[in-house]
């Protein structure tokens, strides 16, 4: 057709290439079978559009949307009916509008792809390509959009980091387990031969009828609170490094059907003296009629431990926790809510990294022991948390087993430092 812009080289003719070659030797029959064909066409490729997965947008050369998809819908929360002939801007307001739209008065073969998360209607983390409707010729003519939610891919790629870093923390758990359990345990058993000796030479004063020695009395008792200072260091140190093989050491959870009731009933009854030591009211919720789930009950009750147990370290004298269950879709749950300081969004970011702890004496490693023992469970644990309003910990656990989610490489034993046996506690 006379004045129309050439075709480019890698288009085929279609049907209305040939349609307008010639047009002007249509009669009006034949105008109503091409405009029929053309509908067929158009209905054809919308529900081609509206069957892919990833949000498909056209916009014209000034940046208001001419068409999109399904997908685009629910991805961005928008009717067609009411966002057609709106300028993007309004919807997506993370991308420089102005470049792209330039980018397509230039013309050229040329894609560009942006990043960003939106919040509306759910958190997702959208990777966007915007290429020219038209890129073999200068002038604009709209801009082609694809959204594709990259939500999941990047989760992945996150958690390939973390178990990159934990394989990497593994090694130099079990290189300060050698280096520094010796040294220890060598401390440990020369403070318990100070011990015996300091009881030998008090024995022997008492057996010898020896007048009393208020020198010698007062220099016996420092040893004897220089010793138990000494041993109570060396067992923190045994605490601190013990935590941290727990932390990178893991063990497939050994499942069995058990109501989430009664593993919540023994954490209480664990944790009730020292929450009644420190003036912390428990208050038990559960729910009625819990099903059983398949669940590995030590594991469970040492991450329940460890997170009633933060809960009670930020909730002072006169506070109150609630351990709540009830059910969910597909499985059962934990509520842990304090009356606590709460977090900040910034403390909240980083609350399961390694290390992390907002504690003098913390380790930083009981709430990735937590995340570790759920997810191996495979089940999710969601937090909310503000400033002086407190913190809930909500775990789930699903009601059937799921493939467990193990670190590879990490060692299969790791033996604790000292000889006497004590209670595993949280960071």
């Amino acid at each position: 057709m006379k004045g129309s812009r050439p075709k480019s080289t890698f288009q085929k003719s279609t049907f209305l290439d040939r349609v307008l070659g010639r047009i002007g030797r249509l009669d009006t029959h034949g105008l109503q079978t091409v405009i029929e064909r053309l509908a067929r066409e158009r209905t054809f490729l919308e529900t081609v559009f509206n069957a892919i997965e990833d949000g498909v947008l056209v916009l014209d050369e000034g940046g208001r949307i001419l068409y999109l998809n399904s997908a685009t819908t629910h991805l961005l929360g928008l009717q067609a009916s009411l966002v057609e002939g709106q300028h993007i801007s309004k919807y997506l307001n993370e991308v420089d509008w102005e470049k792209i739209l330039s980018l397509d008065a230039a013309g050229g073969q040329r894609i560009v792809r942006h990043e960003f998360e939106i919040a509306f209607p759910r958190p997702r983390f959208i990777r966007m390509y915007a290429a020219p409707l038209d890129g073999e010729h200068e002038g604009p003519s709209g801009i082609a959009l694809i959204l594709h939610d990259a939500t999941e891919a990047r989760q992945q790629t996150f958690e390939a980091i973390e178990t990159e870093r934990l394989q990497a923390l593994t090694l130099l758990a079990a290189s300060v387990a050698h280096e520094i359990g010796n040294p220890l345990n060598a401390l440990h058993i020369h403070l318990q031969l100070m011990e015996r000796e300091l009881r030998k030479l008090q024995r022997k004063r008492a057996e010898a009828d020896a007048p009393p020695d208020s020198h010698l009395d007062s220099a016996t008792e420092k040893l004897e609170s220089y010793v138990r200072v000494a041993k109570g260091e060396i067992n923190r140190l045994d605490y601190i490094i013990t935590d941290f093989l727990q932390a990178l050491r893991p063990r497939a959870p050994k499942l069995e059907l058990r109501s989430l009731n009664e593993v919540i009933e023994e954490t209480a009854e664990l944790l009730r003296p020292e929450l009644e030591n420190r003036g912390v009211h428990l208050a038990l919720k559960p729910a009625g009629h819990l099903p059983k789930v398949p669940l590995d009950p030590a594991q469970i009750k040492q991450a329940l431990v460890n997170v009633v147990k933060n809960a009670m370290q930020a909730t002072g004298r006169g506070g109150e926790i609630t351990i709540q269950t009830g059910t969910m879709p597909d499985g059962v749950s934990v509520l842990v809510k304090d009356t606590g300081a709460g977090m900040s969004p910034e403390q909240l970011k980083r609350i399961f990294e390694p290390f992390f702890t907002t504690k003098k004496k913390g380790t930083g490693l009981g709430l990735m022991i937590v995340q570790r023992i759920v997810r191996d469970h495979g089940g999710r644990i969601d937090i909310d948390s503000r400033p002086g309003e407190g913190t809930s910990f909500r775990i789930w656990l699903p009601a059937l087993e799921r493939a467990q989610r193990l670190l590879s490489g990490a060692p299969q034993a790791a033996a604790r430092l000292l000889p006497e046996p004590r209670e595993e506690s949280a960071s």
